[in-house]
């Protein structure tokens, strides 16, 4: 009686295909591909949407990090507000801020920061431990 349960069940097993290519899998029962490569590209076709939303965050990241450099080189720096939009930099996107005990407000860009003082006039700065 016993084989003939282990044959039935061994008859009722649906074929399983690869979800990539839709090769046969042969193994475990839960396996859903037949090689990395498949799993590899289905999953990079799955998340691609969202991985383009963040290449482009980062993209904007970067350039603003690399337009506050070339403005700051040495530390410290004031800049119009104008000469900022004029090379591109984006307000809206930065990595953090950080609020001083005077108040102040500072937006980074990873290690490089800004903050508006008077005028439409920023202030560069070079994240620190504390900024003052």
């Amino acid at each position: 009686m016993l084989i003939l349960v282990n044959l039935v069940e061994v008859n009722t097993r649906r074929e399983i295909n690869c979800l990539e290519c839709q090769e046969k899998l042969v193994g475990r029962r839960d396996q859903k591909f037949c090689c990395d490569y498949c799993r590899n590209t289905f999953n990079n076709r799955q998340n691609e949407d969202a991985n383009a939303v963040v290449r482009k965050i980062n993209s904007i990241l970067r350039k603003n990090r690399r337009i506050l450099s070339k403005l700051n080189p040495n530390g410290k720096k004031t800049v119009h507000l104008i000469h900022l939009a004029e090379l591109g930099f984006n307000f809206h996107y930065y990595t953090n801020s950080y609020s001083t005990k005077n108040g102040h407000q500072y937006f980074f860009c990873y290690d490089m920061g800004y903050r508006a003082i008077e005028n439409q006039e920023f202030l560069l700065v070079h994240k620190q431990e504390y900024v003052s």
